[in-house]
């Protein structure tokens, strides 16, 4: 555990840093502002009625690419604790939105998948929302696209600690 007394304390940006970066994140956020509605009605009742966040919604995705996952897995994908993942997934599956089941080749594994139920509302509801990135994503070089993703990624993990644990 990092002691917060030694950590660094913040600095201004530099010119360029608002200019290159910090500048677009406003314009970003209003992105995930508008995710709420852009939710189609079924998926948007379950949230609310569940008390589910974007953090239950970011499990989603995963599953929309991977027929059925173990939480481990899940939670190496996302850069999660076991433990965290197994209570989103918890929390998914009493909400009725994913299915939990034993992997029938290791019986002290537990595979999950989307709920049949709920699979097209999800797969549209991602769709929609990935469309803007995925736009982005296909217009940038593979190289530029492995920096963009290695910094998305690395900014996602910074701001997931909180202070003084970074």
């Amino acid at each position: 555990m990092t002691d917060s007394s030694t950590e660094p304390s913040p600095r201004l940006p530099r010119a360029d840093d608002v200019i290159e970066a910090i500048g677009f994140v406003p314009l970003v956020e209003a992105y995930f502002r508008r995710a709420r509605g852009e939710m189609p009605a079924e998926l948007n009742r379950v949230f609310q009625e569940h008390g589910l966040t974007a953090r239950h919604g970011a499990v989603l995705p995963q599953l929309v690419v991977a027929p059925a996952v173990s939480v481990s897995e899940l939670a190496a994908r996302m850069g999660l604790s076991l433990s965290t993942t197994s209570e989103l997934v918890g929390e998914l599956s009493r909400a009725g939105l994913v299915e939990r089941r034993e992997d029938p080749d290791n019986r002290r594994r537990t595979l999950v998948s989307l709920a049949s139920t709920r699979r097209q509302a999800v797969e549209n509801y991602v769709a929609i929302r990935s469309a803007p990135l995925l736009r982005v994503l296909d217009r940038l070089s593979a190289s530029d696209r492995a920096g963009f993703v290695a910094g998305l990624a690395a900014w996602a993990h910074e701001v997931q600690q909180p202070r003084g644990k970074r």
